[in-house]
């Protein structure tokens, strides 16, 4: 259930013997306090209602303290407030209606009006009292003052700022707290934006009061303005204006927006003891943006702290770390009808888009996103929320409609976002939540601040209890606006999982993945995804999946153990599949929504540079953001591992493991590569201990003398350190992210490929455990664990092994030793046997020594099995096939084995007496070699003919006496 500041804030005041009601945000400051308000109603002594008035209090939400600042003698209609640094001033806006003459709130519309009442006049003469009634009109507008705190009579000042259109006030903080003097903006929208300095009295016993009020103009007319309080920046939106002519100017009333103008966001920066300066200038491209005079609606609500009417809903997040976004949300209808169409045929059962865009200045990049097909009664109602979420997330929520989780983080590309359902955990009664300060981030920033006085607390003791409004995690703090509802924005991980499950879309399914393996590193949760996937073995997108683990995990495990030093090499490798700015569709409920990325260029040059500033490379948000653009100015590609697959494509159709001998081969005991690193799990030193406590189903050796595993490795330690030392080191003229040794690109390329090594035998192993294949409950392991295994079990393994070995092998990684064995023989097991050759023909299969020869003695001597295991050698490379061949001991081996002798023999090549093992002789029933008696018989020619050409030493006789017995048998 939600927290509500209205009834935290009452029982502050129920030791004042108070009726406080009609509670309302008035602002929020630096340090994340909170300026509220409030009619009370108070009892006299005698019983009697005394008349309401309202409040306006301080809450210190470090403190968990409310301060009464101020108590009106009636209630008055306040909008806004806001309070200076030593607690001393108190500016806030009211809002009120006056009645006025027409003619004074809209000239035109008076002209307009007058003409069409003196046409009817003419023919109505009851138009004249009409025309009376239609003189004057009802006019909101809003005063800004200013009222001394410490005071006797807390005197107030009257800044006499009348205005129709939107007003706020706004006190600056420094960073070392002045006594002497103090600085105000006052707001006034389409109109200007003055700085106020407050000069004290400090012969006056009371502190704060107000000597000397001295204004000066910053900016002219603006249509939108944004007070960022953490960084103490203004954001304001202005046309800028094309050239005009030497020989003509401009008119006051044409320069809002000339035709050849554009919007362009600036940013000014205010300091303690330096003048402002603009940090910012960027051109906008805001879509449907109206004439100023379309819209005079304002909500007036106050956080964040903006000046701005229906016309425009933008909001500027950023954060301390050098993150930027502008956040634009907008309705649109796709075909644009004429304006006097729109308004007459625009009702509650037509359809519009709901757009927002989030301009990521940091990333130069503009994530779109459209939602179409929204009926205008809920579009209309629809008010986004964007927060950051975990210092490299924003968080878009939209009531009963949507949850965004875009990718903006400064360590790589923003290409992952998860798009999902409405939050379980935000009430439905919410209707539009705005982020509060964080208290952490408050902290840090006013840790050099000094303790205030303050005049009238109510509670001055300090909480540390959990009532405090701070939120006890990473998730953002939001207060709803109209019923004041705390809310805190969090994204379980029982509901990303929940999403995961229902989610078609694969993108948003490679992004949660991205989010457990980079982001939270829970290998726990992605073995639970792991099986859900396991689930639908047979769906297209499985291999692509797995593709995001071993990826997403390998640069996940060298960015937890990587150096300091080599830091900016983390910016080459890959992280995920998922292409950098792709567009994608997904389906939420029953909402398409289309999600798109737009390139920004020379963003730079929209900024102040650190050596124009006034204090040069001075460390602020402004710096921070030049230096992380500065790293992405060489636009170095990252590594690819379709680079090592189109390498292994040629050099694995000319590998021959039996052609390397283990003395050119250098290999471990346990035969796999020992690299310094720390992998997922454990660290590949303790590989022999490994083996015996290992969690995949078969052992982890390879029984050929050169291993598959060692070549893929080595590829990729050559392709990854070559493409580092290309565009990493300091050698390269356009090196931008720092400078890098070559011993640096060894150190990153090592612990890479060692990374990938552990990241496929982690897989392996949680796909197997997703099979229900665990080889800590499994008694056996290996080949006679797949003849234990049932039919179902058998089956699921194979499927999921099958779309594992596709995803290595499309990455460019190395299987875990003694995969392929087991899976050829997991294949021969689960598949009919034609189909299993078909495997063994596109080299999916590889049959290795130790499961070709069990597969050999799998099939009977029959003569159907002789003509399979034929088949089966004539598929294997010459020299293995050779071997199996030796140990076959059936007439046809006999047969062969004795036809290669004998052309050897014959075409002169020299034979080695290698000790052959003694033949067995096998008896068959058949007909006699020799039908006569005759010396000369063929196989005495034929010997005769053989020892002409070599030695007795280097003929088997046996051997070529066996075959030619055998050869009139009928075996086959």
């Amino acid at each position: 259930m939600a927290d509500n500041l209205a009834a935290k804030l009452c029982l502050f005041l129920q030791q004042k013997a108070v009726k406080a009601e009609q509670w309302k945000l008035l602002g929020q400051e630096k340090d994340g306090s909170l300026l509220v308000g409030w009619i009370e109603e108070m009892t006299s002594d005698d019983g009697k209602l005394l008349p309401l008035y309202s409040v306006i209090g301080h809450y210190d939400r470090n403190r968990d303290s409310l301060q009464v600042l101020h108590r009106f003698s009636g209630i008055t209609s306040i909008v806004q407030a806001t309070i200076n640094q030593s607690h001393t001033l108190l500016g806030y806006v009211t809002k009120q209606k006056i009645v006025v003459p027409r003619e004074e709130h809209a000239e035109s519309k008076e002209k307009e009006s007058i003409s069409r009442s003196s046409d009817s006049l003419n023919d109505n003469p009851e138009a004249e009292e009409t025309k009376n009634q239609d003189t004057f009109t009802e006019l909101e507008v809003y005063k800004v003052y200013i009222t001394e705190l410490n005071s006797k009579e807390s005197k107030i000042h009257d800044l006499e700022t009348e205005r129709s259109k939107q007003v706020r006030i706004q006190f600056l903080y420094k960073r070392r707290e002045q006594t002497d003097s103090d600085k105000f903006l006052v707001l006034i929208h389409q109109e200007c934006v003055t700085s106020y300095s407050v000069l004290f009295d400090k012969t006056k016993p009371d502190k704060g009061t107000v000597k000397e009020l001295k204004s000066e103009s910053l900016v002219r007319t603006f249509i939108w303005a944004q007070w960022d309080a953490t960084n103490q920046v203004l954001y304001h939106i202005h046309h800028r204006r094309a050239p005009t002519s030497l020989v003509t100017e401009d008119t006051c009333e044409n320069r809002t927006k000339t035709p050849g103008s554009c919007p362009t966001l600036s940013g000014l920066q205010f300091h303690d003891d330096l003048p402002h300066e603009t940090v910012l200038n960027i051109p906008l491209n805001l879509p449907q943006l109206p004439s100023p005079n379309n819209c005079g609606i304002y909500e007036d609500d106050v956080i964040p702290l903006r000046v701005h009417d229906c016309a425009l809903d933008l909001i500027v997040v950023s954060d301390s770390k050098g993150m930027v976004c502008v956040c634009h949300h907008y309705l649109y209808r796709p075909v644009q009808p004429p304006q006097s169409i729109l308004n007459s045929s625009l009702s509650d059962s037509n359809t519009v888009h709901f757009a927002y865009s989030v301009t990521l200045l940091h990333h130069s990049c503009v994530i779109h996103c459209v939602v179409p097909g929204i009926p205008w009664s809920r579009a209309k109602l629809m008010r986004p929320t964007f927060a950051i979420y975990e210092d490299h997330r924003m968080i878009v929520f939209v009531q009963g409609a949507f949850t965004h989780l875009l990718e903006i983080g400064v360590n790589h590309e923003p290409c992952c976002h998860i798009l999902s359902g409405p939050l379980t955990s935000v009430p439905s009664r919410s209707s539009y939540l705005v982020p509060l300060l964080d208290l952490n981030g408050t902290k840090k920033n006013n840790k050099n601040s000094t303790d205030r006085h303050t005049t009238s607390t109510i509670n001055e003791n300090s909480s540390t209890e959990s009532s405090s409004l701070d939120s006890t995690d990473t998730s953002p703090l939001t207060i709803d606006l109209p019923t004041l509802d705390l809310v805190a924005l969090s994204i379980s991980t029982d509901f990303l999982i929940e999403v995961f499950k229902r989610e078609t879309s694969v993108e948003v399914r490679l992004s949660i993945l991205h989010y457990f393996l980079c982001h939270k590193n829970d290998l726990e949760v992605v073995a639970e995804l792991v099986s859900i996937i396991a689930e639908k073995p047979r769906s297209l997108h499985v291999a692509r999946l797995m593709q995001e683990i071993l990826i997403g995990g390998s640069y996940a495990s060298v960015q937890r153990n990587l150096l300091s030093d080599a830091l900016p090499l983390l910016s080459l490798l890959p992280f995920t599949t998922i292409e950098d700015c792709k567009s994608f569709e997904a389906k939420v409920n029953d909402l398409n929504v289309t999600l798109s990325h737009e390139k920004l260029w020379n963003t730079s040059v929209m900024l102040l540079s650190p050596q124009q500033r006034l204090v040069p490379y001075q460390s602020d948000l402004w710096t921070r953001l030049w230096d992380q653009l500065s790293k992405q100015g060489g636009d170095k590609p990252r590594f690819k591992p379709s680079q090592v697959t189109e390498k292994l494509v040629v050099s694995l159709a000319c590998y021959q493991p039996e052609a390397l001998s283990r003395s050119s081969t250098p290999m471990s005991p346990s035969g796999g590569l020992v690299v310094a690193t720390t992998p997922l799990g454990d660290s590949l030193s303790n590989r022999t201990n490994k083996i015996l406590e290992s969690g995949l189903p078969f052992v982890e050796v390879e029984s050929c003398t050169a291993s598959k595993q060692e070549h893929i490795v080595s590829v990729n330690l050559r392709e990854l350190s070559m493409h580092l030392l290309k565009h990493g080191t300091r050698t390269t003229s356009s090196l931008t992210q720092g400078p890098c040794t070559p011993l640096h690109v060894h150190a990153m390329a090592t612990r890479h490929v060692a990374a990938q090594l552990e990241t496929s035998r982690f897989l392996c192993q949680i796909l197997c455990k997703a099979a229900n294949v665990d080889p800590r409950i499994e008694q056996e392991r290996g080949f006679a664990l797949v003849d234990q295994l049932d039919e179902p079990r058998r089956w699921l393994l194979f499927t999921l092994l099958e779309r594992y070995r596709y995803a290595i092998e499309s990455s460019a990684f190395a299987a875990p030793q003694g995969f392929t064995s087991f899976f050829t023989y997991l294949g021969y097991r689960s598949l009919n046997y034609q189909i299993f050759l078909q495997y063994v023909q596109r080299s999916v299969f590889e049959l290795q020594v130790d499961v070709a020869k069990i597969i050999m003695a799998d099939i009977s001597d029959t003569k159907d099995g002789a003509v399979l295991k034929l088949g089966l050698l004539s598929l294997l490379p010459r020299s293995r096939a050779k071997r199996l061949l030796n140990q076959w001991l059936h007439p046809v081996s006999f047969m062969l084995r004795a036809r290669e002798h004998a052309t050897n023999i014959l075409s002169g090549e020299a034979c080695q007496n290698r000790g052959r093992i003694s033949q067995q002789r096998i008896h068959h029933h058949g007909p006699a070699p020799f039908p006569s008696a005759d010396r000369l018989s063929p196989l005495d020619t034929f010997l005769d003919l053989l020892t002409a050409k070599a030695s007795l030493a280097e003929l088997e006789f046996g051997l070529l006496i066996e075959a030619t017995v055998t050869s009139i048998e009928d075996f086959l």
